[in-house]
């Protein structure tokens, strides 16, 4: 019997079904973020009232389009964007997003 190393290399790796050499790629390939060790914190809520859920959420949504800069929309709110983008380019708009913020529209 003849002792014959298996192939190895990118040959072998291009070798087989392609649902393989998917599943290979996924146990051996790099994941495209780096490694955050426990900064993927995901914390629970519990609420006793369903309008105490519609008041957490309320808020959330709140922080996030009216407070929260994101470095996609080069340091602006997603209100702001669209502001900015309303200002340019109003004819993409049915509504005026400035009549959508949340209190008095003075």
């Amino acid at each position: 019997m003849l002792n014959v190393a298996p192939p190895s290399g990118l040959s072998a790796r291009l070798r087989g079904h392609p649902f393989d050499r998917i599943c290979l790629r996924q146990r051996t390939g790099r994941t495209h973020e780096p490694d955050h060790q426990g900064s993927h914190r995901q914390t629970r809520f519990f609420y006793d009232t369903h309008e105490q859920l519609k008041a957490h959420l309320s808020d959330f949504i709140a922080a996030h389009n009216f407070a929260r800069r994101l470095k996609t929309l080069r340091g602006l709110t997603p209100y702001e964007a669209l502001c900015k983008l309303w200002t340019h380019d109003p004819d993409r708009f049915t509504l005026d997003p400035i009549h959508q913020m949340p209190g008095l529209n003075t």
